[in-house]
């Protein structure tokens, strides 16, 4: 079963058990999923599925930080949509996770003492393994600890 038809399956269920919260949010995905989809002229992958809501939820984060602090409203809103996505997005790696996979990546270049001036060749290498799986930032940060 595609995303689309999981989010659209669970946007019924909410829609008969008249949670509006859960119905908006799960419709704002769908909507998402359905303009990429159009986008591209055929289905998604899953892991352009993942991209989505990845995005949905990093502007969803930035609209709650930007929401004026008086608007309780919005924060509230903001909270149960990203509730919803979570259900949706891909398991995040851990910081044990990453470090494995950057002394595999480590390995397989034959870098025994690694120093700052690899991380170009090493970053280059391990993103397409730990694309959509973990945040980049965090990736950047072990990366740069682990070859100083």
């Amino acid at each position: 079963m595609s995303m689309i038809d999981e989010v659209r399956s669970q946007m019924m269920e909410a829609m008969k058990n008249k949670d509006k919260p859960r119905k908006d949010a799960l419709s704002m995905l769908l909507s998402a999923l359905k303009n990429k989809a159009i986008d591209k002229r055929e289905d998604l992958t899953e892991a352009e599925e993942f991209e989505v809501v990845k995005k949905e939820m990093k502007q969803t984060k930035e609209t709650m930080e930007l929401a004026p602090a008086d608007r309780e409203d919005i924060k509230e809103a903001c909270r149960v949509r990203l509730s919803v996505y979570q259900e949706f997005a891909p398991e995040e790696m851990s910081e044990e996770a990453i470090r494995a996979a950057v002394a595999e990546v480590l390995g397989s270049l034959g870098i025994t003492e690694p120093s700052g001036k690899d991380k170009g060749k090493v970053m280059k290498e391990l993103m397409p393994k730990v694309k959509g799986k973990a945040d980049g930032g965090l990736v950047n940060k072990i990366v740069g600890e682990m070859l100083s």
